[in-house]
């Protein structure tokens, strides 16, 4: 490439920018979303790309430069928290070394972690549930932290018998247990921001560093599982509703305050419950799209672009989540037919994805550059899109249809 890295990074920001703004940009952007496909090109281990920080930063390097997208995915902070983790016992995920084989990916273990009887602790005092409920059953390090008192209980003299737990060896422990935990994430942190300068001189931006919730998953997914939370849209919707309002301003205040420290727009909200087969459309209206739509109003509102990623099908909701200011946000869809989304939102928000996983993995480069192109004349006919795969570049794609798809876009994107 002639141009140097300070104008690359310029060119592809402007380049993204303008797709996001339903703008026509100089060519559709390439912005692959990124796990272990780097460490596998690189010959690395899935395991030691999750354990190993300079080995997963050589790997990461290796696909940008040779590949060369258009912004940086978060590829490291999503794998490097492996040692940090260990450290405290995560039990809501099994990954390579804690559980998985060495080259299987990590996958997410659901659990009921709050009972449906707990829905007043949580209400009344979230914070105090997670500290003392949720914490000891989600982490099994800090399981000691069941034994402590609630901080209400900590004032004037009585203060004296509150910290005596703290004198528990096991508790003594837990607490042992975060402090070596956060001087191992201070070291991973350090790790991964000495890789994004990195990049950014070498003219990549990066892709996005926050991320939240919908607070209908977050309440599914950590707390009550998915077929508990399913049985509280029945049993106990007035409950479920106001834990969603309650754990709303959270959501928001974690898009917004990191991504404002970070000084990347984008937040990205992966969505999982909420889409075609996980509830009815009028489920949809009450219990998730409400919530949804104020953190993604509140990150529009602060300045910053919402990202959501709908895993899943959503061609039901296509009418409904228009509701949303003009290029104001990023909608990347997994199985939703993307020219039906085109039609239907392209005049609202920026569209993103369109190669299928399995198109990747079983496909033939003929096959990846014929879909890539129609991809272009259609959704990206005016601009609004972003290519990207389906949820990312799977860690089995060939080496060769991951380079069609960046060679397609370069020679024909314009």
């Amino acid at each position: 490439m002639s141009e140097q890295p300070q104008e690359l990074l310029q060119e592809r920001t402007k380049r993204i920018q303008d797709a996001i703004q339903l703008r026509q940009p100089d060519r559709v952007p390439f912005a692959p979303f990124l796990t272990f496909f780097p460490a596998k090109y690189s010959g690395l281990s899935f395991e030691e790309a999750m354990h190993d920080y300079g080995k997963l930063a050589a790997a990461v390097k290796r696909f940008m430069l040779d590949f060369q997208p258009d912004a940086l995915p978060d590829t490291f902070r999503i794998l490097a928290w492996a040692p940090t983790l260990e450290i405290l016992d995560y039990r809501q995920l099994v990954w390579p070394g804690h559980g998985g084989t060495p080259n299987v990916t990590y996958q997410f273990v659901e659990g009921e972690y709050m009972k449906a009887e707990e829905y007043d602790a949580f209400i009344d005092d979230q914070s105090d549930f997670l500290l003392r409920r949720f914490l000891p059953r989600a982490w099994g390090a800090l399981e000691p932290l069941k034994n402590l008192r609630p901080l209400g209980w900590a004032w004037y003299t009585r203060m004296a018998s509150y910290v005596s737990v703290f004198g528990r060896p096991e508790v003594s422990q837990a607490l042992e247990a975060l402090i070596e935990a956060g001087k191992e994430a201070s070291r991973m942190i350090s790790a991964a921001s000495e890789l994004t300068r990195e990049m950014e001189y070498q003219g990549f931006p990066r892709q996005f560093v926050s991320s939240t919730y919908a607070p209908f998953d977050y309440i599914g997914d950590f707390f009550r599982g998915t077929r508990g939370i399913m049985l509280d849209m029945y049993r106990n919707p007035d409950r479920l509703l106001a834990a969603i309002d309650k754990v709303l301003p959270s959501m928001i205040e974690q898009a917004i305050s990191v991504t404002r420290t970070a000084g990347v727009n984008r937040v990205f909200i992966p969505l999982h419950k909420g889409l075609d087969g996980f509830m009815s459309p009028d489920q949809f209206k009450t219990f998730y799209w409400p919530s949804l739509k104020k953190v993604m109003m509140a990150c529009i509102d602060a300045g910053f672009t919402p990202n959501p990623l709908f895993e899943g099908d959503c061609t039901s909701r296509l009418e409904m989540i228009k509701d949303i200011p003009r290029g104001k946000a990023v909608y990347w869809f997994e199985r939703t037919d993307l020219f039906k989304a085109k039609e239907v939102l392209g005049d609202t928000v920026c569209i993103e994805g369109g190669v299928p996983a399995s198109l990747m993995i079983g496909g033939t480069p003929a096959q990846v550059r014929a879909h890539c192109r129609k991809l272009i004349d259609v959704v990206g006919k005016n601009g609004g899109f972003i290519l990207n795969g389906d949820v990312g570049i799977p860690d089995e794609a060939k080496t060769e249809n991951v380079r069609a798809i960046a060679e397609t876009v370069a020679e024909y994107g314009t």
